[in-house]
């Protein structure tokens, strides 16, 4: 299955959840993109916490071979460029990911 994930959300509990199902699903062979739109883009900027370790997340989800995009214009809106984990998209990218996935999820 290809998956699709638009992460909305700074929120670390809601960040978490949706990088621990990525990850559960790329364990499981199933293609999965993450899309960070809105205050998603702040994802590397999110303190690890002792309940929500995301940077420890984002790592696997990397190394398992997820691809993590961010929207171009969310990132400058906010004075960021593009970080280690993820590469620089825009709305044409977001809607391909619509378009290629069997099922997408957002995270708000």
């Amino acid at each position: 299955m290809k998956l699709g994930i638009i992460l909305q959300s700074n929120e670390p509990e809601h960040v978490w959840n949706a990088l621990r199902l990525a990850i559960t699903a790329r364990k499981a062979k199933h293609d999965v993109r993450i899309f960070l739109l809105s205050e998603g883009v702040e994802l590397e900027r999110i303190p690890d916490s002792e309940h929500f370790d995301i940077s420890r997340k984002v790592k696997q989800f990397a190394d398992l071979g997820g691809q993590i995009l961010a929207c171009g214009s969310c990132l400058e809106s906010r004075s960021q460029s593009e970080g280690a984990a993820c590469s620089i998209s825009t709305m044409a990218g977001l809607l391909r990911l619509v378009e290629e996935s069997d099922k997408v999820l957002t995270f708000c």
